[in-house]
């Protein structure tokens, strides 16, 4: 009866923006999936189907409002909403009703999409969990949905909505996309602004989205920063130009993940790209380093407000964080900041000898239990760079659980690392 949530996003807004579908009908059946699921996988903070409704029925009442008309969309509970509480994780914001959505909200919502509520996000976007649990694992046995975009990566891998955003830190877009086998896209740096998100650390935070194909993604980011991402229609390079990098932390790698590579290097050179072995420049070895400090102390300025009033509502993991960035001075800090430019200028050099890079996403299959959200090791130095990324799922590992890989294009080369992505995600069908 619902055959028309599986259409993909650009189709379904088209269609509701014809009236061939209600933006009612659209929401009645999202609702129908989140209150069969909700239970066994607790992905949003906030949900009301009355108020999801209520909107729907605006929506169908006037004239299509853009490219968007319609299409449900969870909104990470880090990013302000003047109709919703936003919480951002935190006890401390348990009551905390903002006045104005998020510039990134508010583009959504003039673009017509229908947001369906806030989904969980782990406290301050960093790695105390929430109550979210990975929907590919069996109850039994629950496996984390990674974070911080927990709620958003969860709802999209249970047919919640086609949609969620997501931000990233150090992995918190790409690392959940990997656990739970949905496409993540991290834009370039500053693709989306960050006015009305939470900042942790503003010179990494990036807005991005979790969705169910690339082209889903690519169309959702390219309506918001009005950007021709149309993967199907973007011109491939005659013969693709693949760069491996397994990066300076492949020991870390399971096998799952080091089959992924291969099996999705494999898929493209099928396709006629040409694939080779990326040299890492002598920089890249301190890349994580340099991100882990450079998040610390720019959370320990973010959240001095929090930290004279409310420091004893912090849990233990982050509390740790602030004191860490705090023990960092401001010439480290700086000279963190100048290896990442180094490094992005060594980066963007590889870029003429190939088009797109291929690297791991994760360790691994998502890890067992909820304790911990895993460890966002083969992301950081992607974040700092400032580089697109978008992780495409390719299989199952040992246990049956997704994995898959991550391909990093130029800096403001995002349409040409979605048609990358778009050709190995059709490989792998």
């Amino acid at each position: 009866m619902n055959d028309f949530l599986t259409l993909p996003v650009r189709e379904l807004a088209a269609r509701i923006a014809r009236r061939e579908l209600s933006a009612q009908a659209v929401a009645r059946a999202c609702i129908e999936r989140i209150e069969a699921a909700e239970a066994g996988v607790l992905a949003w903070q906030y949900f009301d189907a009355g108020q999801a409704l209520a909107q729907a029925r605006l929506l169908d009442a006037a004239p299509a409002a853009g490219a968007l008309q319609g299409v449900p969309l969870g909104v990470k509970d880090l990013m302000d909403t003047a109709d919703m509480p936003t919480t951002y994780g935190s006890p401390i914001y348990a009551a905390h009703r903002p006045a104005v959505d998020a510039a990134c909200v508010a583009a959504a919502r003039a673009a017509g999409a229908l947001v369906m509520g806030k989904t969980v996000t782990t406290e301050f976007a960093t790695f105390q969990p929430g109550p979210t649990r990975n929907p590919r694992a069996p109850a039994e046995a629950p496996r984390t949905p990674g974070g911080s975009s927990s709620g958003s990566a969860a709802a999209v891998a249970a047919g919640m909505v086609p949609l969620a955003f997501g931000t990233q830190t150090a992995g918190s877009i790409i690392r959940p996309a990997a656990y739970c086998g949905v496409v993540g896209y991290k834009p370039t740096y500053g693709t989306l602004p960050g006015a009305g998100v939470k900042p942790l650390a503003p010179s990494l935070d990036t807005v991005g989205v979790l969705a169910r194909t690339v082209d889903d993604a690519a169309f959702f980011i390219g309506t918001l920063a009005r950007l021709p991402l149309a993967p199907a229609e973007t011109p491939a390079p005659a013969r693709l130009r693949v760069g491996i990098c397994r990066t300076p932390h492949w020991a870390r790698a399971s096998e799952d993940s080091r089959r992924a590579l291969a099996d999705a290097a494999r898929v493209l050179e099928a396709q006629g790209a040409t694939v080779g072995e990326l040299a890492m420049p002598d920089a890249f070895a301190r890349l994580t380093q340099a991100q882990i400090d450079i998040m610390a102390y720019e959370a320990a300025a973010a959240f001095v407000p929090e930290q004279r009033a409310r420091a004893a509502d912090f849990s233990a993991g982050f509390a740790a964080l602030l004191a860490t960035g705090q023990g960092i001075g401001g010439e480290h800090y700086f000279a963190a900041q100048a290896l990442a430019a180094e490094a992005r200028h060594a980066f963007a050099a590889a870029f003429g000898e190939f088009d797109v890079v291929l690297a791991p996403s994760a360790e691994g299959e998502a890890p067992a239990g909820l304790g911990a959200t895993g460890d966002p090791i083969f992301n950081r130095m992607w974040t700092l760079l400032g580089n697109p990324c978008v992780h495409v799922p390719t299989g199952t590992g040992a246990h049956g659980m997704p994995v898959g890989v991550t391909l990093v294009g130029p800096c403001r080369g995002d349409a040409q690392v979605l048609a990358a992505a778009h050709a190995l995600e059709r490989g792998v069908a």
